[in-house]
């Protein structure tokens, strides 16, 4: 479990599992989510509602995994720039501590 602080002050904190890590690998939510500057905005925490509102809306069956990240993680009420950050960070160092994490399945 990682502990995602939400605000600069310390005082909101958000525990993420690993599946949430492993929802947002399989939907690669956080390919070219950042500017090349590395700073995260309200702008980018925007840009992922949007797009996991477009895979919502593409799929004919709601993925529980993805309902889950958006009702616990990604719409969370405190959710905000700065705990974005700390998730992409925490992202991060979950695939380095899982190597197998973003690799394509191989086809038989």
């Amino acid at each position: 479990m990682y502990d995602i602080q939400l605000n600069e002050s310390g005082t909101r904190h958000l525990n993420v599992e690993e599946n949430v890590f492993q929802t947002i690998d399989k939907y690669h939510l956080f390919q070219d989510l950042v500017n090349s500057t590395g700073y995260v905005t309200e702008h980018d925490l925007d840009r992922l509602k949007l797009t996991v509102r477009n895979l919502l809306d593409g799929e004919t069956a709601h993925p529980q995994d993805l309902l889950a990240l958006c009702n616990d993680v990604i719409f969370h009420e405190k959710m905000k720039a700065y705990g974005l950050r700390n998730l992409l960070e925490a992202y991060k160092q979950w695939q380095s501590a899982n190597p197998a994490a973003g690799e394509a399945p191989e086809e038989a």
